[in-house]
């Protein structure tokens, strides 16, 4: 009875973390429509959850880092950002870079994001990935996933007394 009165009492506890700390986490998400992004994050930062990014988040995924305040985010070792130039498709229906919409994107996001990107040449076409140690220098690690990288502790050897 004693068990089953334990294991109640830890569900009931998890359920109310759970509760009182939402999370939105992001991974395989490849971008999509500025605006889409723009009010989807204006929500989640008035809803106060934190942001888990555990995998890609690329394109207009990134504007999180500008809408987000970064005590509210947090990367894991997959975490893996991608950045470029905005577009727009052109006559012909190619590709075509918006400057205007390039440089609202770049100004979105917080300073030493600006700096990593322009050290890179900026937003172009091409794609850039922020990730491992850069992006774990500017952001917090997540510790659900410090505690799943760590291995289970063996058990300790008989201790044997000291003379």
């Amino acid at each position: 009875m004693k068990l089953l009165t334990g294991l109640l009492a830890a569900v009931l506890l998890l359920a109310g973390v759970g509760a009182s700390h939402a999370v939105v986490r992001i991974a395989d998400d490849r971008g999509g429509r500025i605006g889409t992004y723009v009010d989807k994050y204006q929500g989640l930062r008035t809803s106060g959850e934190t942001v888990i990014i555990d995998g890609l988040c690329a394109s207009a995924c990134t504007i999180v880092l500008g809408a987000i305040s970064p005590d509210k985010i947090c990367v894991t070792s997959h975490a893996e950002l991608g950045f470029h130039a905005a577009w727009d498709f052109g006559a012909n229906g190619r590709a075509v870079t918006n400057a205007e919409a390039t440089q609202m994107l770049y100004s979105m996001y917080p300073s030493p994001v600006k700096k990593w990107i322009s050290a890179r040449g900026g937003l172009t076409p091409r794609m850039i990935f922020l990730k491992g140690k850069q992006l774990q220098a500017l952001y917090k690690p997540c510790y659900l996933d410090a505690q799943a990288s760590v291995p289970a502790p063996k058990p300790a050897a008989a201790a044997v007394p000291s003379r």
